[in-house]
């Protein structure tokens, strides 16, 4: 495996995400406002990944991730999900609570303790926010998933995942009583501001805006 500093595992991180796993290019711009930084520090650092052959970078092109990119990003993936996992199963953590922590422990580098901690959670498929945890090989199943705004009226769906892990989001539904699991029915839509009326676990009338319709996932 290639040796990463842990400001070059969060850029290929990003480039990743950015690219939706590697299926499109990606802007400099992109990646420094990702990263809250300068397009000119991007630059340099993706010379750098391009180096080590991690990303494919053509000055004013944008970047596109390499195989072996894809590879060392899905790992930190790896690691911060696990992490997740451990900290709200094992440690009692919320789930709004998890992520900072999460991208702190991600740049630990000791395989042998990311294969221990995987074995001792049960070798867990999705971290605490539905996304899907990559194994050791990189390989990771997707749960099919729709926004519960394109959900129809009167169909039903059970909460899989959330698009948004910003730690507000994720308290104002625990306040408001969505979580994963939780089984959904929609009620109605408001054509005029795409809110919507659902019923959640067949007794929790709900009103809730497009934006959060958007950003909570279902699967039927």
């Amino acid at each position: 495996m290639i040796k990463l500093s842990f400001a070059e595992e969060n850029y290929l991180k990003a480039v990743y995400h950015l690219s939706d796993a590697g299926e499109h290019d990606v802007s400099t711009n992109a990646i420094a406002e990702e990263m809250s930084t300068k397009a000119a520090s991007v630059s340099d650092m993706l010379r750098r990944l391009s180096s080590k052959e991690l990303v494919i970078y053509k000055k004013y092109q944008g970047v596109k991730i390499s195989e072996s990119g894809k590879k060392s990003a899905l790992q930190v993936i790896r690691k911060h999900r696990l992490w997740e996992v451990f900290l709200v199963e094992k440690l009692k953590f919320n789930w709004d609570q998890v992520h900072e922590i999460a991208e702190q422990l991600e740049h630990i580098k000791s395989p042998l303790l990311i294969q221990r901690l995987d074995e001792f959670l049960g070798h867990p498929k999705f971290d605490p926010h539905g996304d899907p945890i990559p194994d050791e090989n990189g390989l990771f199943k997707e749960k099919p998933q729709t926004p519960l705004s394109e959900v129809d009226i009167n169909e039903t769906g059970i909460v899989v995942a959330v698009k948004d892990a910003n730690p507000l989001f994720l308290q104002h539904l625990d306040k408001i009583g969505i979580y994963l699991g939780a089984k959904t029915k929609i009620i109605d839509k408001v054509q005029f501001d795409g809110s919507m009326e659902i019923l959640v676990d067949s007794k929790n009338k709900l009103f809730i805006s497009k934006e959060i319709a958007q950003n909570v996932l279902v699967t039927n």
